[in-house]
């Protein structure tokens, strides 16, 4: 059924039974501020929440169509490459980096295994040289980088979210695997058979879809945002301020950032695409009648390869095969079984396996609140729902 809120700017769809889901999506705008965002949920591989509302930029409304940048949710698409590559029996998770890419053996890290990679366990978290913001369009410039760096000393490096590296070495593998960018082998074997609108790299012509984020509460500049002994410390340095990931002129806004396949935290998409595509994989990997993994591979893609406590930025994390897991935070809404990926200032990209649910909400407006309620009260309402 068509859903328009008489109090908020929401429009969409809700499936009978749904309704309450949309009340309060909407009270995120009358309520929580919300600027520009939207939710959808797949439950039993049916679309039956489908919402949108608030604007997408100055001067131009969110719209059915509105792609949005969903930061580190890239890390959840990025997951479904590497099991495809496992399934195939191409990628040994337990192999060594170098037997597929001989040049990351250099300076001590022929022991680094793939599996190490896909858990933000390889002890490189950050890039020690410095960097411009421009540096990071340049994907094989970082994989060069990464392989000749050494690993990090700090023992805590081992035991922390890579938080964009992750993507280059994830994508450096998948290209000297496959041959394909870590882009164009997402569109082709994940994005096209499940007709999602979800890119890493997104193409020119659909420049003008894409919301503009913009820094709310919380987001401060580095030097604010963190002391002056973190800022000290040369992986935390490594991590978050070569460049600054979140300064004031966000260069996420840009065309050359957009079409970049920054594989750690440049994906842009709807939260119709995101939530068909956990919707799949909350059903062991097929919908519709297309599979794009077997049951066994995408438990595998759940199966708890690393659990910390960050130390650098004091957040409980833990991880299968790319897929981040449920922690005691509750991130990823009242499912105990739920798995996905968050994005940087508030996006959130899920499946819970038990109710066969997957789900997406996006914004442009990014918090740094991690108890965000725009996400947390909507998730708690479709939980109630799906149960």
């Amino acid at each position: 059924m068509n859903y328009q809120s008489q109090s908020a700017p929401v429009r969409g769809h809700v499936a009978p039974g749904f309704e309450a889901v949309a009340e309060e999506f909407a009270r995120n705008f009358t309520v929580r501020g919300d600027v520009g965002a939207a939710f959808a949920a797949v439950h039993k591989g049916k679309l039956v929440v489908d919402l949108w509302g608030g604007m997408a930029a100055p001067g131009r409304p969110w719209q059915a169509d509105t792609l949005q940048v969903i930061y580190s949710g890239t890390k959840g698409l990025f997951a479904g490459c590497v099991l495809k590559l496992v399934e195939r029996g191409q990628l040994d998770l337990n192999a060594p980096v170098a037997r597929y890419w001989p040049e990351f053996a250099q300076n001590g890290k022929a022991r680094v295994l793939v599996r190490h990679v896909t858990s933000h366990s390889a002890g490189l978290p950050g890039i020690a040289t410095p960097l411009s913001a421009a540096d990071y369009t340049d994907y094989e410039r970082m994989e060069e980088l990464l392989a000749a760096q050494p690993l990090a000393a700090d023992p805590n490096a081992f035991h922390c979210y890579h938080a964009v590296t992750i993507g280059w070495l994830v994508g450096a593998l998948v290209r000297r695997i496959d041959g394909r960018t870590l882009g164009r082998f997402f569109a082709e074997e994940i994005a096209g058979p499940l007709g999602l609108e979800a890119y890493i790299g997104l193409p020119e012509a659909l420049e003008p879809r894409v919301g503009r984020i913009e820094l709310g509460p919380g987001m401060l500049a580095y030097d604010e945002a963190f002391g002056a002994e973190q800022r000290a410390d040369p992986v935390f340095h490594s991590i978050w301020g070569n460049p600054p990931l979140f300064p004031e002129d966000l260069a996420w806004n840009t065309r050359a950032y957009h079409a970049a396949e920054i594989g750690g935290a440049g994906g842009i998409a709807t939260a119709r695409s995101m939530a068909r595509y956990y919707g799949c994989m909350a059903q062991g990997g097929s919908i519709d009648g297309v599979e794009i993994l077997k049951p066994e591979t995408v438990a595998l893609g759940r199966a708890e390869q690393s659990r910390f406590m960050d130390p650098y930025i004091a957040e409980a994390m833990a991880f299968g095969v790319g897929w981040a897991l449920q922690t005691p935070q509750g991130r990823f809404g009242p499912a105990p079984d739920a798995f996905g990926h968050s994005g940087a200032g508030g996006s959130i990209h899920a499946g819970w396996p038990t109710e066969q649910v997957g789900f997406s909400y996006t914004m442009n407006q990014m918090r740094g609140d991690p108890e965000d309620l725009r996400s947390r009260h909507v998730l708690k309402r479709l939980y109630e729902i799906v149960r």
